[in-house]
């Protein structure tokens, strides 16, 4: 995915881009009329469920990460994103106090009442702007009160911000990520300390905020050692969050447009210059969390293809391509599922749970491997048709075309079907979104890029892009989704 120099300075930026299965370093070459991406290197990330619950192996993440910088080679600037809400706790010492709970780990349950026995559910949207999911990391330091880790604590890092301190000694609070702690006002872009307070959450336990593009130090004597890296390299800060700089590599033409980014979750929804905090917005479970350059990523999460993941590895890793093709010879839309139901949050038995949930809804129940997969496709195009209309509805923002980006890009099946329920152009790419919009933030610290608008138009001139027109009949996708809507 490249357009080769036509003049100037062209510099390489390391992007490390962590997500809930695997973690990758890529290498993006940027100039001002060229962007390349090379992936240097890929790594598991592997959860490990321990006595004490559902663990990230954070270690073997960074080894992950030094490996990576290692196999790419000299760059101008390093930049981190991750997944959202999950932290590490540093004592006294700096040192880390066990491994980050797994955001799916189940100690949070029961605690949302708690909280809104406190501070009702009403009060916190209109605070925060945040939608509920139970692992919030609010809902996660209120599960963790009374643990002994929480009280010898002295500093919390979210995960790209405990990376970034392990390669340059230094902390801080990415904003784009501290957007989902449910601790955040979307209006004034900083701590709401009544919130913490009514909850009694230490905002001291944070470092100083930090904007996309702040210096975030230089990497340590013994990194470049390990990664035989010449110094001084700066580690930039990008918009840390992995939605936050996949939303910044959407390559829009203009304003009036939707995005989802596809991956183990589907994050679905518009940029807007303000939140929407209405009761309505609250309703309908919409979040406001921070984008770039004072933009809200107004959106709604859907479950994702990890249902189909989860589905997969029940499975014994099948050919993929071979089951997308069975599944779009199976009759659409005979069974769906909501494909935001918590239900499905968990690990384990997912092809039963999805049969299951059709039984139990009164529809046929998928029974194959290609049934199942139809059914979750369908699903998650529904759902994504749900939250671009309820997205334009709540913060009265019209779109013409909807914008796929991340892993699901790849799926053409899903990309078609989401064009169909929408009944709106999709357009898709850049697959590797997240880590093109990490790349283009530290281009942009280094004069290379120009503001968003002009990412943008660098990222429709240099990244290869399918377009897809809605097909079929409207009124299948008003049936289904009224069906659904009566369970």
């Amino acid at each position: 995915m490249s357009a080769r120099a036509t003049g100037g300075s062209v510099k390489s930026y390391a992007a490390v881009d962590l997500g809930a299965s695997s973690g990758r370093v890529m290498v993006g070459r940027a100039g001002r009329d060229s962007l390349e991406l090379v992936e240097a290197h890929r790594f598991p990330n592997r959860p490990v469920r321990t006595p004490e619950g559902l663990r990230w192996d954070v270690l073997s993440l960074y080894a992950g990460v030094l490996d990576g910088l290692k196999a790419a080679g000299q760059v101008d600037s390093v930049g981190i994103d991750s997944w959202a809400v999950d932290y590490g706790l540093l004592d006294a010492d700096g040192a880390l106090l066990g491994n980050p709970v797994h955001y799916r780990d189940a100690r949070t349950e029961g605690v949302a009442e708690k909280v809104w026995a406190a501070l009702p559910a009403a009060e916190l949207y209109a605070a925060t702007g945040l939608q509920y999911a139970p692992f919030n990391t609010l809902y996660q330091l209120v599960a963790a009160r009374s643990s002994a880790q929480l009280a010898y604590a002295k500093r919390l890092l979210l995960i790209p911000d405990l990376l970034t301190y392990w390669l340059t000694g230094e902390s801080g609070t990415e904003l784009t990520n501290a957007s989902t702690t449910q601790l955040i006002d979307p209006r004034t872009r900083d701590w709401s300390r009544d919130v913490a307070d009514r909850l009694g959450i230490d905002l001291g336990l944070f470092a100083p905020l930090r904007q996309p593009g702040d210096p975030a130090g230089l990497l340590r004597p013994e990194v470049l050692e390990a990664t035989g890296l010449s110094g001084p390299v700066p580690v930039t800060t990008v918009g840390s969050h992995d939605t936050a700089s996949a939303v910044a590599a959407v390559p829009a033409t203009g304003e009036r447009f939707a995005y989802i980014c596809t991956g183990t979750w589907s994050l679905a929804g518009l940029e807007l210059d303000a939140p929407v905090l209405t009761e309505a917005s609250r309703a309908a479970n919409f979040t406001n969390e921070l984008g770039l350059d004072g933009t809200v990523r107004y959106l709604r999460n859907i479950m994702g293809l990890w249902l189909l993941q989860e589905c997969v590895r029940a499975w014994g890793d099948p050919d993929l391509g071979e089951l997308l093709r069975a599944a779009a010879s199976v009759p659409a839309l005979r069974s769906v599922v909501d494909a935001g139901d918590s239900a499905f949050l968990a690990p384990g038995r997912m092809p039963e749970r999805i049969a299951e949930a059709c039984r139990e809804s009164g529809q046929p129940v998928p029974e194959t491997p290609a049934e199942i997969t139809r059914c979750i496709l369908d699903s998650l195009a529904l759902a994504h048709r749900k939250a671009v209309a309820e997205a334009q509805a709540l913060a009265d923002h019209p779109v013409d075309v909807v914008h796929i980006v991340g892993g699901g890009t790849r799926n053409a099946l899903l990309c078609q079907l989401t064009a169909d329920a929408c009944g709106l152009p999709v357009v898709a790419g850049p697959a590797e979104a997240a880590a093109l919009g990490n790349v283009l933030v530290q281009a942009r610290t280094h004069g290379l890029v120009g503001d968003r608008a002009s990412m943008r138009r660098l990222l429709a001139r240099t990244q290869p892009l399918v377009r897809y027109e809605p097909q079929g009949d409207p009124a299948a996708w008003h049936a289904a989704e009224a069906r659904l809507a009566q369970r």
